[in-house]
């Protein structure tokens, strides 16, 4: 591990300045800023940790907008009542992340920002194989090798890693905005275009719309009306494990039938992946498995399966169905 300076910010002003200086990473819970230092991920000459910063804390319900700030914890969020009762696809989702160890020291913020589990990727310097993400141009050792929990939407041969990130699925479901600020300025991200795929990043290692002078502050979620929210993980054991594939549905009803509805996929892309077909076509739908398998199976028919995960495309839709009937109170 590379020899750094560190320094504890006094607030978001000092933060962003400390960013904008270049060669910098922010720490907050540190649960994967330490992972990053020891594989050789990130080798900053200085560390400013934010952790202190009571201003990047929070979650309150202002007018018509669940507030939850950047250094939330998951535990913080899973277990608050307004997300709860406001927001219950995202505490569900935090509650489903990693351990409970791990979610008292996770940071909201943090979360959204880690980088993809491929293990061609977390391997330890000198890297024994191609890897754009760790040296551009390098290549893909998974686009050829091991892939079975790879991408099926948005992938290129630069890279068909997916973002893990559990609580990014729900936030993009639940029309979110992330709030920055960087020394332009405060702006709003809408969450559901936060993560850029290889498709849409300019370079491989470039993975959000996020500066590299800019600090999350934190996350705005509207509530317009009482929706039913569900979150579905599905992975390979029930404690401290990332998803193989995982949906996140909000639905309104008018009687047995779909009034408005909103869906998306995780761990399918290096993004949340949104199912707007689906959406549109859901309105007046009855809220039975028949009904919206077909429907999900549809807006999913520009999945791109790899030569070994064509499994996932399945799985994504059995579990975009059951989402979205568990959102619906339908058993």
């Amino acid at each position: 591990m590379k020899d750094f300076a560190y320094a504890r910010a006094d607030s978001t002003a000092t933060a962003v300045e400390a960013a904008a200086a270049g060669q910098v990473s922010l720490l907050a819970g540190g649960t994967e800023l330490l992972n990053w230092f020891r594989l050789g991920i990130a080798a900053p000459d200085r560390v400013v940790d934010i952790g202190g910063l009571d201003e990047l804390r929070g979650i309150e319900q202002q007018a018509s907008e669940l507030r939850i700030g950047a250094l939330a914890t998951l535990n913080e969020i899973g277990e608050h009542p307004l997300v709860v009762e406001r927001a219950g696809a995202l505490a569900s989702a935090c509650l489903q992340a990693a351990s409970a160890q791990v979610r008292n020291r996770a940071t909201l913020g943090g979360n959204v920002l880690q980088r993809t589990r491929c293990a061609y990727f977390r391997a330890e310097e000198p890297v024994p194989w191609p890897c754009n993400k760790r040296a551009p141009g390098s290549g893909c050792a998974a686009f050829a090798g091991r892939h079975e929990r790879h991408a099926i939407f948005g992938w290129t041969e630069d890279c068909v890693a997916v973002q893990p990130s559990d609580p990014a699925v729900a936030l993009a479901a639940l029309d979110a905005h992330v709030d920055v600020i960087g020394p332009a300025g405060p702006r709003a991200i809408p969450m559901r275009e936060f993560h850029l795929t290889p498709r849409e990043a300019d370079d491989p290692v470039r993975e959000t719309r996020l500066g590299p002078d800019e600090l999350i502050v934190g996350y705005r979620i509207p509530i317009t009306v009482r929706d039913g929210q569900a979150y579905i993980k599905i992975r390979e054991r029930a404690s401290y494990e990332y998803a193989i594939v995982s949906a996140a549905a909000t639905v309104v009803r008018a009687g047995d039938e779909i009034a408005s509805a909103r869906v998306a996929l995780g761990s399918v892309a290096q993004r949340p992946w949104r199912l707007p077909a689906a959406e549109a076509e859901l309105v007046g739908a009855p809220l039975t498995r028949d009904a919206l398998q077909p429907i999900v199976e549809r807006a999913m028919s520009d999945a791109v399966p790899l030569p070994h995960n064509g499994f996932k495309v399945i799985m994504a839709r059995n579990a975009a169905v059951r989402a979205l009937l568990a959102a619906g109170g339908a058993r």
